[in-house]
């Protein structure tokens, strides 16, 4: 159970993977090709596939699962005990918390943040952070609420609040969000 740090010429840490959050955690497993940079902590029990990709400064906590071909972006947050599918990407400042479950090819723009607890610091309650079918699409700075179902294929524009689920095929708009068709231009699924 050692972390692994790389480092820039100045001596200076520029990765941890293998943070030890406990005396009996594990390295986390990841898979060919992935480009980890600058400032990225991945957590022990960790699983990641093959092609993995972050920006600087990316956080993958523990007991999170990651498939092929994903991007978390720079300053994206993962907060642990997340299943993450394959294909997907996640852009700059993204944060995803604590029991979050992403399909696959799904895209998530920059700053788009999702939340888990349903009456922050009020009321003790259990933590569930969204659920995103495949092929969902979540546009920058979106803000989904806790426990909310994002259908398969379906599109949150920009700044939206999803503050119920969002049926498959569908687009979600305003704040807090309203259901409309999905638009001819953005059916089919995600290319990523």
């Amino acid at each position: 159970m050692t972390e692994q740090r790389s480092h820039d010429r100045t001596g200076h840490s520029e990765t941890t993977v293998g943070y030890a959050y406990s005396d009996d955690s594990a390295p986390p497993v990841i898979g060919d090709d992935a480009t980890i940079r600058s400032g990225t902590v991945i957590y022990d029990d960790v699983t990641i596939g093959d092609d993995f990709t972050t920006g600087h400064g990316a956080l993958v906590r523990e007991e999170t699962t990651i498939g092929d071909d994903v991007i978390v972006g720079t300053n994206a947050v993962i907060d642990g005990q997340t299943t993450i599918g394959s294909h997907v990407s996640m852009q700059t400042n993204v944060y995803v918390p604590t029991n979050t479950t992403i399909g696959d090819r799904v895209f998530v723009g920059p700053a788009a943040t999702f939340t888990n607890d349903p009456y922050p610091i009020r009321q003790s309650s259990d933590l569930e952070g969204p659920t995103l079918e495949d092929d969902v699409s979540i546009g920058a700075n979106a803000t989904l609420l806790p426990g909310v179902t994002v259908g398969a294929g379906a599109f949150v524009a920009a700044g939206a609040v999803v503050t119920d689920d969002v049926p498959p095929e569908t687009l979600a708009v305003g704040a807090p969000a309203e259901i409309r068709p999905l638009p001819e231009s953005l059916t089919g699924g995600n290319e990523l």
